[in-house]
């Protein structure tokens, strides 16, 4: 080998030894690792996940009128409904770590969170009245509408979580409450308030996870026995279909709502819990990490959640589900290709920017202004650390 000719900085002092970053500095990632965002940066793999969730929120919702004639799509329906919407809420709680009450962030809540149920709860209210020809001819903020109910829920558990995270056991904590709930009959009324509690341990986990547990979950001998995992739920699916009350999927009904005894409410908390988590990571195990073609999508799932609610009850307003070919195997085929590519529209940028109005409004008339919140953005801008705020969840 040629020996490299010599240069003066080959004499200079040596450099100390490389130091492993101070606990509180973030070293480098790289792409798809880490959890949330960061600043100009978003992490493909829970984009992914969150569209994927909505794709499966879609189909279960369009399953719904058609499930009744056959054992195996209500097998599906059931293990779909198993663990799509915990994985939503997982996902919404991890990114919620951070929420505290100040100003910015209750802005933020306030206009993401409250503004569009009080304009779906009307809107579904007002759909349901007129297309739909319901004799219920009230609107009312304090029950909501169809799907809904996850707007609510998220309000609360939102600002609960500065609670979570001083409080020495947070999961026990919240699994007692959702044990409570469920043999408290009647909560269901105001604010969906079994379904906040019953799902409030989903959303703790959510809050309680850091980004190297979601990469446990995604290792190869996770994602090659999360198959027959799947594969078990399935047939366990289809051998409950007439034998289990579909209600227990929902949340939304205490034991004795459902004519069960009292303590099967806190054992079914319990074991349906347990079968989401797995689920729901044998779900992130498959998830991908990389950006694709859906990556975009993820940030639109909010918008795919509550618009394609109204093409699925406008199809069966209008007896698109009537027609004895829809209830046949291809027929099931047919819906759920249709319901995975209308959500998937709904997602798109051209949508979001036609809902944004409603969706993200920009009401900085009806706060008071931060001259304090301000002075120290503009400090922390004129020193290099731009703050990152997380989005609401979905």
């Amino acid at each position: 080998m040629f020996k490299a000719v010599s240069s003066p900085g080959q004499n200079r002092t040596p450099l100390p030894p490389a130091q492993s970053p101070a606990p509180a500095v973030p070293s480098p990632r790289r792409p798809g690792e880490g959890g949330g965002t960061s600043a100009g940066r978003r992490d493909p793999f829970f984009d992914n996940a969150k569209y994927l969730a909505i794709v499966l929120v879609a189909m279960g919702h369009s399953w719904s009128p058609i499930k009744g004639g056959s054992q195996f799509l209500q097998g599906a329906y059931d293990v779909v409904y198993t663990f799509h919407m915990p994985a939503f809420i997982i996902i919404s709680g991890f990114f919620s770590r951070n929420f505290d009450l100040r100003p910015e962030r209750v802005k933020r809540l306030l206009t993401g969170v409250v503004v569009p149920y009080v304009v779906f709860e009307t809107a579904y209210s007002l759909f349901r009245m007129y297309a739909g020809d319901s004799e219920d001819r009230q609107i009312s903020l304090l029950s909501p509408y169809y799907l809904t109910w996850f707007l609510c829920a998220l309000f609360v558990w939102r600002l609960t979580a500065p609670i979570w995270r001083v409080v020495r056991w947070p999961l026990p904590l919240a699994f007692g409450l959702a044990m409570l709930a469920s043999v408290t009959p009647g909560l269901s009324g105001d604010l969906e308030l079994q379904r906040v509690l019953q799902f409030l341990p989903c959303f703790v986990l959510g809050l309680c996870m850091k980004p190297e547990h979601f990469h446990l979950v995604r290792r190869r001998w996770v994602r090659i026995a999360s198959v027959p995992v799947f594969a078990a739920a399935l047939a366990v699916g289809y051998w409950a279909a007439p034998r289990m009350g579909g209600a227990w999927f929902y949340r939304q009904s205490a034991a004795q709502d459902m004519g069960a005894p009292w303590w099967a409410g806190p054992v079914m908390v319990l074991v349906m819990s347990g079968c989401a988590l797995l689920l729901t990571a044998c779900f992130f195990a498959w998830v991908p990490g990389r950006r694709l073609w859906c990556t975009s999508l993820g940030a639109g799932t909010l918008y795919g959640y509550l618009l394609h609610g109204f093409v699925v009850k406008t199809v069966l307003y209008a007896g698109g589900y009537d027609p004895d070919w829809v209830h046949t195997p291809l027929g099931a085929v047919l819906v759920t290709a249709a319901a995975a590519a209308a959500v998937t529209l709904l997602c798109t940028a051209p949508v979001r920017r036609v809902f944004r109005v409603v969706m993200e409004p920009r009401m900085d008339w009806a706060f008071r202004q931060d001259d304090a919140g301000r002075a120290a953005r503009a400090r922390e801008n004129s020193a290099g650390r731009q703050p990152a705020f997380e989005r609401v969840g979905a």
